[in-house]
């Protein structure tokens, strides 16, 4: 069956004056299928929404081409709508005008516009509130008017971008059922739904496909089918195997593991993630890593991520970056979905607080970052730098944004490890001085 959309090649970057160009995601080949739920996780920094963007029109892609059924498009798509994370209504208006909003803004007569909003209002559960405004709304009610809004123009893909990440834990549960009720029983006007999220276990309970992505920049890791039946129960074997599955890729960046049989099915590996000229620093404090050590010695020195993320109630952002942190120190192993104390992090994890200083500082010269860093400040002889000189270090490899935040964490990370401090007043790391007595300059050696 051909596709509905379908990306070729497309990729998008960001230029300076300089010349240079940072990649926020990565030449792409996407394509999204009649009668399928396509969910598209990843971290932050993995360009889901951009490519979400990309597809809907509201982006140009800086290369390759997006075709709708076949033919090539640029601008806007007429016959598509989005579900934003926030819920994007006019205070203004009452319900039935928010969702006749667009309608009007088609030309759709008003006798068709109330007939259709009607019909869209009562299958999402909001008959009676036609003439409620958006402020007498709870949470859940503003996002069913978001969801009936977008419908009422009888799109042929639904683009949904973390449509429930602003909800509490039951009113988002409740939301997703509903969205499988209306799409299980034909009830939604439209052929594909295309779902941005971070959260793995919304994604296996919504998705007929799974798409993987890997950031920095943003890439297909894996694309696979989800073959658990419908209604899926988070407490099901093949469920929790097909997170695992997705967790084990995203904390195994180079390579793709074998799916789990009868759980998912490969329809795209991706390949393997190339090693990055500058290795980015995970945003993680010192404090959380330590958290993590700990939490796992008290688990025997082990523990699925799975459980660990459901335990701890932790999305992707939150726990990946500790996860990786952790093991760029030496401190943690994860294979196949599970996270495993090394000796190292043993020894750290029940250590006391001066130990795991000294343990940190070991660990911590081994990261490309802080080594450069340390190595710069140590070959100064007055033993400071200004932050300029590793600004001007990292924006060939990232984005302002990204710098600032690899920098703030490079901070955190050598104050706790007494290698090197930073003042804001002058804009300069340095080496404090009863540190910097006890070592000699040393010739710099850029990564």
């Amino acid at each position: 069956m051909p596709p509905i959309i379908e990306a070729r090649k497309v990729e998008k970057f960001y230029g300076d004056p300089g010349g240079t160009h940072i990649q926020v995601v990565a030449p792409t080949d996407l394509a999204v299928y009649p009668n399928e739920i396509l969910a598209v996780l990843g971290p932050s920094g993995s360009g889901k929404s951009t490519l979400l963007r990309m597809l809907t029109g509201l982006s140009e892609p800086s290369a390759g081409e997006i075709l709708w059924h076949e033919k090539p498009v640029h601008g806007p798509r007429a016959n598509v709508s989005i579900v934003f994370q926030s819920f994007a209504l006019f205070p203004w208006l009452t319900v039935l005008d928010n969702v006749q909003a667009p309608l009007k803004a088609l030309g759709v007569p008003m006798p068709e516009r109330m007939k259709r909003s009607l019909r869209v209002l009562d299958s999402v559960g909001l008959d009676g509130f036609e003439g409620a405004f958006p402020k007498e709304l709870s949470g859940g009610m503003k996002q069913r008017v978001g969801f009936a809004r977008a419908l009422v123009v009888e799109p042929e893909v639904l683009f949904m971008d973390e449509p429930f990440s602003a909800l509490d834990v039951l009113t988002a549960e409740n939301l997703r059922n509903e969205l499988l009720e209306l799409w299980g029983d034909h009830k939604m006007p439209t052929k594909a739904i295309f779902l941005v999220t971070h959260n793995i276990e919304e994604a296996v309970l919504l998705a007929d496909r799974v798409i993987v992505l890997g950031k920095n920049p943003g890439r297909i890791r894996a694309d696979f089918k989800v073959f658990v039946p419908r209604p899926r129960d988070h407490k099901d074997s093949r469920f929790t195997h097909t997170v695992d599955y997705i967790y084990t890729i995203l904390t195994q960046p180079d390579v793709v593991p074998a799916p789990h049989p009868g759980a998912v099915e490969p329809a795209i590996a991706g390949a393997p993630q190339t090693r990055q000229p500058y290795p980015m620093l995970p945003h993680a404090r010192p404090g959380g890593i330590t958290g993590i050590l700990e939490l796992l010695l008290d688990r025997n020195g082990h523990d699925d991520i799975h459980r660990l993320a459901n335990d701890l109630f932790f999305e992707i952002d939150d726990l990946l970056p500790l996860l990786e942190a952790a093991a760029l120190l030496g401190f943690l192993a994860v294979r196949e979905g599970d996270a495993e104390l090394t000796p190292e992090g043993r020894e750290f994890a029940e250590a006391d607080i001066l130990q795991r200083k000294d343990l940190f500082r070991k660990a911590a010269q081994n990261v490309p970052l802080i080594r450069q860093i340390t190595r710069s400040l140590e070959s100064k002889g007055d033993r400071s730098i200004s932050e300029e000189f590793f600004h001007d270090m990292l924006e060939e490899h990232f984005s302002d944004d990204e710098v600032k935040r690899q920098l703030d964490t490079a901070t955190h990370w050598g104050r706790y490890a007494e290698l090197f401090d930073y003042d804001a007043t002058t804009g300069r790391f340095y080496i404090p001085k009863e540190a910097s007595e006890e070592v000699p300059p040393q010739e710099v050696s850029i990564e």
